[in-house]
């Protein structure tokens, strides 16, 4: 389904009807209202004012729309911030956030939660069986604009009841944490503080377990939303809006409560101002109207991933430029007709639009819509109808979208080892997510269809497994890898197993309890500082190692098939059964494509090396092809039998074939 997210509490309610129609003339089924609503639904403390909601569900309803209904926590209204100021967050300075844009809450405050309980049974009391209403949306971007950590006084007491429930007594925290250096030790858990204002850094175990506090209370949030829809909305699904590039939480977590996982997509935007995924300035500026050809994709399968078979939506779809951004170029012609089908190609059931119309007031009026504030259809507006047409007219397209197809190879993927890395990063620019990320296109870039898993769950299926940033193996992990290893082709990325738990070097040293899997033992670590590397000999080239660089000794029937200019090993395999790649350190672009086309080798996997401009993607039968550059591309299919497009696609273009 094509989709869009609409707010008819912001605009004339004469112009509802005429929205609704021209949803359904462009080819729109799905709509997404409600998340921002509170202030309207609750003007005044305990009047709840439905009348305006009911009207505008019979408007989509009578226009044969389905709709999904958000809850409206993400916007608590200002009366409610002014009798209970306990409901704000605080920030690591200390100061309250204040009300005066959105997600001013506190995820520990217990006034905060019994008034979103209050808010959200008392809307799925209402619509829980209005037959327009296909599934409901939790809340809205949990975390964004860093609001998943509050260094609160609730937060700091609900803390402290998590460390006793994970501890047990305040002793085995203290050794956990290694308190005994710096005088650290507690006699109590009540002694305990939330980890800021510290005069230098706090202890990482403590920061850690606050990492992990933060995100067990927001799945617990959204547990108790999920919970009550569940009661009054049988048959509905329950999913929560994801976002891009965010890891402040364990989405994993959160998806035990819902139905699938969605998230919002916005790839200028994230190309041009995330900096957790190692993209370059050059790539930015050859990219700036596209998006990275890696960027939603990898996002797609990730939470295709979650969703475990399920499908997943595109709850949010850039449509033209947006407002958050460094900078907002708009999207080239083509791209928002390409991003829809390239979210269907990786196995989504639906593509929302954000929005229906582009907003004339407030934070977000620079933020384009499907049509211009003036009710015009903009450029965005024209494409979705251009998809909306295709989809239409063939029978097999259907067929072949929303179809995740076989996958050849799995990056296992590890929240709490990420926030390993963002607690201790050893280098300023090291993030855990860009060597997952530079992983994953350098498979793309192979030809080959990845999937996202997460750490401990089933590898039976791959050939190849890559685990570019496991730097905290759990034993569940463990043995899935071990066991996979006797199989299949798996390649370890640097502090692979680095960190115990607790945040502390394991007895063994790094890399853990993954040193009978990968056959080393790290001896020693450095950073390297931009324009520093380490250079590699590799199948008779030169590369560079850069931003990390290990020592390891060799355990017997590893060998060494790279090596650092002093003779160091630097790229290590272990044969047995299957074999295990070990990295010690962050290959540069060259070197990590070289490593992962010799692994996809060993794993007997059909490859394709790819320009940096076209993605491919295959699924049962039929292959989609995506064209980033503004100039066409030789697909190399000719005699193919095509669907959309041409062996020879035009620029930012679509190609589906047989």
């Amino acid at each position: 389904m094509l989709g869009v997210c609409w707010y008819p509490e912001q605009w004339p309610e004469a112009w509802w009807e005429d929205d609704a129609r021209a949803m359904r003339a462009l080819g729109i089924e799905l709509v997404r209202i409600g998340e921002f609503s509170w202030s309207v639904l609750e003007p005044e403390p305990g009047q709840l004012s439905f009348g305006w909601l009911d009207r505008a569900l019979d408007v989509l309803a009578r226009a044969g729309l389905k709709v999904i209904l958000g809850t409206p926590t993400a916007t608590p209204p200002k009366w409610l911030i002014d009798r209970h100021p306990d409901i704000l967050a605080v920030d690591k300075n200390g100061r309250p956030r204040k009300f005066g844009s959105r997600r001013h809450y506190d995820f520990s405050s217990r006034t905060w939660l019994q008034a979103s309980q209050r808010i959200v049974e008392a809307l799925a009391q209402r619509y829980g069986n209005h037959p327009a209403i296909v599934g409901w949306q939790t809340d809205n971007e949990f975390g964004c604009h860093n609001t998943t950590v509050s260094y609160s006084p609730e937060a700091t007491r609900a803390f402290r009841e998590f460390l006793r429930a994970r501890h047990g007594d305040v002793a085995a925290l203290n050794a956990a944490w290694g308190n005994r250096f710096w005088s650290q030790e507690y006699r109590s858990f009540d002694e305990v503080d939330a980890p800021n204002l510290t005069v230098t850094e706090p202890n990482p175990a403590h920061v850690m377990d606050f990492r992990r506090f933060a995100s067990a209370q927001v799945a617990r949030y959204n547990a108790m939303q999920a919970a009550i829809i569940r009661a009054h909305a049988p048959g509905r699904f329950v999913t929560h809006n994801f976002m891009g590039g965010f890891t402040e939480f364990d989405h994993y977590d959160v998806m035990r409560d819902l139905d699938f996982a969605s998230w919002d997509s916005y790839p200028l935007g994230f190309t041009d101002a995330l900096p957790f995924f190692g993209i370059t300035n050059e790539e930015r500026l050859a990219f700036a109207t596209t998006g990275h050809p890696d960027m939603s994709a990898f996002h797609h399968d990730l939470y295709a991933g979650m969703s475990k078979g399920r499908g997943f939506y595109v709850m949010e779809q850039q449509p033209g430029p947006v407002n958050w951004a460094l900078w907002n170029p708009a999207p080239a012609p083509g791209m928002v007709r390409l991003w829809t089908w390239e979210a269907f190609s990786h196995g989504a059931d639906a593509v929302c639009y954000f929005r229906w119309r582009q907003a004339s007031f407030a934070q977000e009026q620079m933020h384009a819509g499907l049509n211009r504030p003036d009710r015009t259809l903009d450029t965005g507006g024209v494409e979705a109808g251009r998809v909306a047409r295709e989809l239409s007219t063939s029978n097999l397209l259907k067929a072949a979208i929303g179809r995740r197809g076989k996958a050849d190879a799995a990056i296992v993927f590890d929240y709490p080892s990420l926030w390993a890395l963002e607690t201790q990063p050893q280098g300023a620019d090291w993030h855990g997510l860009e060597m997952c990320f530079q992983t994953y296109g350098a498979l793309r870039r192979l030809g080959l269809n990845v999937d996202i898993v997460r750490a401990g769950d089933d590898l039976s299926a791959y050939p190849l497994i890559a685990a570019p940033s496991l730097v905290m193996a759990h034993d569940e992990a463990v043995s899935v890898l071990a066991s996979a290893s006797r199989r299949a082709v798996i390649v370890l990325g640097p502090r692979a197993g680095s960190k115990t738990g607790h945040l502390t070097i394991p007895q063994n040293l790094a890399p853990g309890a993954l040193a009978g899997i990968a056959g080393v033992k790290v001896t020693r670590v450095e950073s390297l500082r931009p324009g520093l590397a380490r250079h590699v000999s590799f199948e008779g080239k030169t590369a560079s190692m850069v931003k990390w660089a290990e020592r390891v000794e060799l355990a017997e029937g590893t060998r060494a098939i790279a090596a650092f200019a002093d003779g160091a090993p630097a790229i290590t395999i272990r044969d047995e059964g299957g074999a295990v790649f070990y990295l010690a350190g962050m290959p540069d672009r060259s070197l990590l494509g070289a490593i992962m086309a010799m692994a996809a080798s060993r794993a007997r996997l059909a490859t394709r090396e790819l320009p940096a401009t076209l993605r491919l993607r295959k699924a049962d039968g039929f292959t989609f092809a995506f064209n980033y550059a503004d100039t066409a591309q030789d697909l190399g299919a000719s005699g193919a039998r095509f669907h959309l497009g041409a062996n020879s696609l035009e620029p930012h273009g679509v190609a589906v074939w047989e």
